[in-house]
């Protein structure tokens, strides 16, 4: 099944993010090692949810079956409605494109590009003669104006997770996947990377899913999910 005009997540009243029983169990040394199990929430549109848990509690797992880049054993993912996995890959390849941004503790540039370029490229694969202007106007408004022109070798740990917040958000996704993004930075970078992102994230009206250990941050979320041992608690 291909994703054709599915990958537009719809508004209305459809939940952003449904996940219903959801599981990924991989073979191991003594047999099967379960990283989730019977995970079931909901994210609403524009609704900001952290999903906390200690290292290897499954909550990164978690954020990659929601994306579709990583598949579960049973259970289902809906994204507006979608069944992500009823979609084939080239599918999930094209919701991720038009739906989602993405932000990672490594900060995922590409090191051959510079600031302005990288934040250019999601707009360029989805054919936007404008990618330019808007990448520009993009870091501008998270204070890059003065590195357009840099690439990641010659930016601060901060100024790559600026430059990684743009290009996240610069095509307006509907949805915002954050998988620890101040995991790299000191706590004061941190901090003014966390600010920015929640200040971009009501700017934009999009829904947030952040992984973090920090219980600090997660506080910031209008609400929590604890994973434990692949379990919700």
């Amino acid at each position: 099944m291909s994703l054709s005009d599915q990958s537009n997540i719809p508004a209305n009243n459809i939940p952003a993010i449904h996940v219903k029983n959801l599981s990924k169990r991989v073979a191991d040394a003594t047999g099967e090692l379960t990283i989730l199990h019977n995970i079931e929430f909901s994210v609403e549109a524009g609704e900001t949810l952290a999903v906390v848990g200690a290292s290897g509690s499954g909550k990164s797992t978690l954020l990659g079956i929601l994306a579709g880049l990583d598949t579960p054993t049973s259970g289902t993912v809906e994204l507006g409605g979608v069944d992500i996995f009823a979609l084939d890959e080239d599918g999930r390849a094209l919701l991720r494109k038009n739906q989602l941004g993405f932000v990672f503790q490594s900060f995922q540039l590409l090191m051959h590009l510079n600031a302005l370029e990288n934040v250019m490229l999601p707009l360029e694969l989805r054919g936007d003669k404008e990618a330019k202007s808007k990448a520009e106007q993009m870091l501008a408004k998270v204070g890059l104006s003065s590195r357009l022109k840099h690439y990641p070798k010659y930016l601060s740990g901060g100024e790559q997770q600026r430059v990684a917040l743009a290009r996240a958000f610069v095509t307006e996704p509907p949805l915002l996947f954050a998988d620890e993004p101040t995991g790299s930075l000191d706590a004061a970078t941190g901090e003014s990377v966390i600010q920015l992102m929640f200040e971009l994230n009501r700017e934009r009206g999009s829904s947030l899913v952040l992984v973090t250990h920090d219980l600090s941050i997660a506080a910031r979320c209008g609400r929590t999910i604890s994973i434990a041992a692949g379990r919700l608690i």
